[in-house]
């Protein structure tokens, strides 16, 4: 098994830290290349962001493709990164933005101390999945109304549970498939939109 890969687009004297978590499935052990479509999927929104000054911007790579029950492997390196980024940033908050099982990872290690906030795009939210460790995080949920790779009604579902704990937005994106093709741009305002909404809150 290989080693997560954590990359970083932005840096200086940040206010707030963004951690980007791609996509998987949810059995496999292969390593993921960094060619990986899933990976690559993200590097628009982390090169987007990195273009905020008050921004230092973070893109995982697992070290596998799986989220391989119950070893959670992205789960930990997920927490693996976290832990780099503390490091690096010891007083600043750190936003997740995760898409499909990158968007359930995000959900799970929410419990870091130094994360304030979670953007799960066309997230993979199973019925059994927690919420508790959302609690006093601000949350944006985003999948599009033509998704048939993860359901639209779990997120609204997940998005129910949490609203009792947590602050929650759920949005719909039009037509939109799971691969985010159709409108890009309006995906990435809205995560822009929000992770800097994070600064102000």
């Amino acid at each position: 098994m290989g080693e997560p890969r954590l990359r970083q687009f932005s840096s200086s004297r940040p206010q707030a830290a963004v951690l980007v978590l791609h996509g998987g499935r949810e059995h496999g052990t292969s390593v993921v290349p960094p060619w990986s479509l899933a990976y690559a999927r993200m590097v628009p929104f982390a090169r987007d962001l990195a273009r905020q000054p008050s921004l230092a911007v973070f893109q995982l790579r697992y070290r596998v493709r799986g989220w391989n029950a119950p070893a959670l492997d992205p789960v930990v390196d997920a927490r693996w990164a976290l832990g780099a980024i503390r490091q690096q940033h010891p007083d600043v908050p750190v936003v997740l933005v995760g898409h499909s099982m990158g968007g359930r990872v995000a959900f799970r290690v929410a419990d870091d101390p130094a994360v304030t906030a979670v953007c799960a795009l066309a997230p993979w939210c199973p019925p059994s999945d927690p919420v508790d460790q959302l609690a006093g995080r601000t949350v944006l949920i985003a999948h599009g109304t033509a998704d048939r790779t993860t359901d639209p009604r779990q997120s609204q579902a997940y998005a129910k549970r949490a609203a009792d704990i947590a602050s929650v937005e759920l949005r719909w994106i039009e037509g939109e498939g799971h691969a985010m093709l159709g409108k890009p741009a309006v995906w990435r305002d809205l995560v822009r939109r929000f992770v800097l909404g994070t600064l102000v809150s």
